[in-house]
This record gives structure tokens, sequence and C-alpha cells, in this order.
């Protein structure tokens, strides 16, 4: 490392992390660290260190379903909708994010599709913006969601569609970062209300497509 005033040489740079064991002990080691470890006072205790966010709380993701089944959709209605919940468990010391996409609109074996909403012509949305969704007049399949961590731009039931793979990438639909606030905690849930409207000139079929969902813990 160099300047016009300056020359530092490192010969070599070593650190480590992560845990070891023995038949008589347990060790886990962080570095690059203020003041790790364990503090404690009446009514309270402080761990500091990754190693204790990591053993506390592991990451995990789980839906409620793996399918959503609408059956016979009623034309021109705004109550064709189906309910998905997500489960999240996160000691992430630098927060998470849960991302959507799908892999096209809805579609059916014959080809014909069932179009992305945009909303109401008054306030229309995207899959990066969320817009209002309470004409009956108003089609295609769309998608609103509440609960822990969720972007405040869904507030007042507002809706978006989904992005489509593989020209739009996915978009966040839950989770923090320690720049909004620390998201780490047990049992966080979301609920996505996923709503499909259509006209009674929409071609009969079997429709279907792929929601894929990402969860990413950051550290």
């Amino acid at each position: 490392m160099s300047s016009d005033n300056f020359e530092i040489t490192w010969p070599n740079v070593n650190t480590g992390s992560g845990g070891t064991t023995s038949p008589n002990f347990n060790m886990g080691i962080t570095t690059g660290q203020n003041a790790p470890g364990l503090y404690s006072s009446t009514g309270y205790k402080i761990r500091s260190g990754f190693q204790y966010i990591h053993s506390i709380i592991p990451f995990s993701f789980q839906l409620s379903a793996i399918s959503l089944n609408f059956g016979t959709l009623t034309t021109d209605v705004l109550t064709n909708e189906q309910n998905l919940t997500l489960t999240i468990n996160s000691g992430s010391a630098g927060g998470y994010q849960v991302k959507v996409q799908e892999n096209d609109p809805l579609t059916s074996t014959a080809g014909t599709t069932i179009p992305d909403t945009t909303c109401d012509v008054a306030d229309t949305c995207t899959h990066t913006d969320a817009g209002t969704w309470t004409q009956t007049s108003t089609y295609g399949f769309g998608y609103t969601i509440s609960g822990d961590d969720v972007p405040s731009e869904f507030s007042g039931d507002k809706f978006k569609n989904f992005p489509d793979a593989p020209g739009e990438d996915p978009v966040k639909i839950m989770g923090l970062t320690p720049a909004t606030g620390h998201a780490a905690g047990i049992g966080k849930t979301a609920a996505i209300t996923t709503r499909i409207n259509i006209s009674n000139i929409q071609a009969a079929g079997v429709y279907r497509n792929i929601l894929t969902f990402f969860a990413i813990p950051t550290y």
C-alpha cells in the first residue's frame, strides 16, 4: 500500500474465524470485532460476536404451501385470491432479504396468457412500483403482501405484479438491512395475497406459472 507520502509493506495478513473442537472442548472464534464475548448483569445479557448470532438463530426459510390452486375462476371480480405465508428465522448481523420472481405470466397449455396486472388506471403498478387495484374492470395477475419487515409501499393494500425472468430482476418483498433497522429474529412472518381477475372473453384453459423465492442472509 503506497501513496506519494508513505508506503506500508505487509508480508502477510493472518486472521481466523469459525469453530474448533476436541473431545474436551468447543471453542468459537471471532476476530475483527472490538469486544466479542458474553457480558451479563442483573436483568440482562449481552452476547457480542458473530458466533453468538449464528448459534442462537440459525437461518431458515419456509413457505406454507408449494402450490396455489385457484380452481375455476369467476370473471370480473376481485375475490379470486390465494394466500401464501412466508416464515423466516434470521440471526444475520447484516439483516436479510426475501425476493421473488416468476418464470412467465400465467400461461395455458394452449399458449394463451393471463397478463400481469398493471392495476387501476388512476394508480398503476409495475413489478417495482405498487398501485391500487380496486376496480373489477382491472384484469391480470398480481399480489400484495403484509407482515413483518415488508416494504412500506405495500401499505394501504397496494399491489404489484411479479417480475418476469430473465428480463426483470427479482424484487424484495421482505427483509431489512442495518441501514433501515436490525432484522434479526425468530418466526418472522409475512402473508402474500395473490389475485387473478379475468374478463368474460378470457380463453378457457388450465393456466400456470412458477414463482421462485430467494431467501438471502447478509453477513
